[in-house]
């Protein structure tokens, strides 16, 4: 289904690489979604300083998490969502990464999610200084995910049907349309036990 409007929204993107500074964020770059309908958009993002490389750099072979900040805004007004990786695979894979955008039925943004291939992780504590030097941007592919409502039961009109039946027995209208063996099973079963036993040992009777 179509999105009631082709509105365009803006997503900044933070991130912390300072190991000292865990909660320091500093700018990325930005994503444009100029159509919600479509999923039309386009990425400007900053090259990474030397400094940042390095601290890139020690995020990866500390094994620690590359942790991203999306910022998006809309006609709304700003919403935040965190969402992070692997520092070492994203090292590994030089900067490669992909962004999620989930959308609602509305065109609400309801996350907004990284992910990177995983790659060699092993061999993160031998990163060298020729596999940082090529750490200088990233290159981003951005896909946004609409969101499919789920199908609501009719529980009324199963109510309603159940009212109906529960009506009819009251008045009897409702028809038993079994066997015969199928209604009184329970009192010909024993009968035919009996008859069984008596079969078997005619004597028993006679005895006294």
């Amino acid at each position: 289904n179509s999105l009631e409007y082709d509105g365009w929204l803006n997503i900044a993107l933070f991130h912390a690489l300072d190991i000292d500074e865990p909660n320091k964020f500093s700018l990325r770059g930005n994503v444009t979604v100029t159509n919600r309908n479509t999923g039309l958009v386009s990425v400007a993002q900053e090259p990474l300083s030397m400094q940042d490389r390095n601290k890139l750099k020690r995020l990866a072979q500390e094994n620690r998490l590359y942790r991203l900040e999306a910022h998006v805004t809309d006609s709304e007004g700003v919403t935040k969502f965190l969402t992070s990786s692997k520092a070492c695979a994203l090292a590994k894979s030089q900067l490669t990464d992909v962004l999620w955008v989930s959308l609602d039925h509305a065109g609400t943004v309801t996350g907004v999610t990284q992910s990177v291939n995983n790659g060699n992780m092993n061999e993160c504590a031998d990163l060298s200084n020729s596999d940082v030097d090529v750490l200088d941007e990233f290159n981003t592919d951005v896909y946004v995910k609409h969101t499919e409502p789920a199908p609501i039961p009719d529980t009324a009109s199963f109510i309603q049907k159940m009212e109906r039946e529960r009506e009819a027995r009251e008045r009897g209208e409702t028809k038993d349309n079994r066997s015969f063996f199928a209604k009184y099973w329970m009192y010909l079963v024993p009968v035919v036990i009996l008859l069984l036993i008596s079969a078997t040992n005619p004597e028993a009777g006679q005895q006294r």
